[in-house]
């Protein structure tokens, strides 16, 4: 009912009977580019739009020729090896060797948590991560 009463209240109070297919294109318009919401709000503001007129208005809205606002992926920030090295260089004990197991070999935090010493091989070089993506164990060699 949020998003019907959103609708009503951008159009003024008019009721939904009144208004059609360009009103609900303003009202996702105004959502995209105004309020600047997550293209998943989007199509849940959409579908309930596109519920309230079929099923409580028994009136088709047709083909809005709508396109939603896409996905923008951010690049992901990556420090340089000198960054890197000069953060490593202010740690030590623990942490360091807790930084450094996460930075070279890439683990995940949920991952390195769940290390116990069992799960290294020193003679082969290798961690076994368990529980990890998926549910799934792996094997680490350097």
């Amino acid at each position: 009912l949020g998003w019907i009463r959103q609708f009503i209240y951008f159009h003024k109070k008019r009721h939904p009977i009144d208004m059609g297919a360009e009103e609900v294109k303003a009202f996702l318009s105004w959502l995209a580019n105004e309020r600047h919401v997550a293209v998943n709000t989007q199509k849940v503001a959409l579908n309930a739009l596109v519920y309230l007129y079929h099923k409580a208005l028994n009136q088709e809205l047709g083909d809005l020729n709508f396109s939603l606002a896409t996905k923008q992926r951010q690049l992901p920030v990556v420090l340089t090896p000198e960054e890197v090295q000069r953060i490593l260089n202010q740690l030590s004990g623990r942490n360091k060797l807790i930084i450094e197991l996460l930075y070279g070999s890439g683990l995940r935090v949920s991952e390195a948590l769940r290390l116990r010493v069992q799960d290294i091989n020193f003679s082969h070089s290798a961690l076994t991560i368990r529980d990890g993506k998926g549910k799934k164990d792996r094997q680490l060699h350097r």
